[in-house]
């Protein structure tokens, strides 16, 4: 049985209720929690399920990658936003290093300030 999502007018709580296809719109939905009959039916947030490939299609889109060079924030931003959308686990250093860009900081800057960023060790 599905489950739907009703905020309550009287209480402004919101609940769940599970019922059959059939009894929807038939049965009265009532509030748990102050019995209330006075309640709207909330929309659940719709998924879209997307390829991989379309993923990186819509981020390597030219025109989203335009000014980055100078805009350290927004390469922050997009670097973010395509660790959660590759869906693999990044090292430690590369929070670090979005987190300096979306507060500003110049890649040049990270690098002086962050010692063996590519995991290189340091040659004496």
């Amino acid at each position: 049985m599905p489950f739907y999502t009703y905020i309550c007018q009287s209480c402004r709580r919101k609940f769940d209720i599970f019922m059959s296809y059939s009894e929807y719109g038939q049965k009265p939905v009532i509030c748990k929690y102050c019995q209330s009959e006075n309640v709207l039916r909330a929309i659940n947030r719709v998924r879209v399920l997307r390829s991989d490939e379309s993923r990186m299609e819509s981020m390597a889109d030219p025109s989203s990658l335009e000014g980055l060079d100078d805009d350290p924030q927004a390469l922050g931003k997009m670097m973010r936003q395509m660790s959660k959308e590759v869906g693999e686990e990044m090292p430690p250093e590369f929070d670090e290093v979005v987190d300096r860009l979306e507060k500003g900081q110049s890649p040049e800057d990270i690098e002086k300030e962050v010692p063996n960023l590519g995991g290189e060790p340091d040659v004496e």
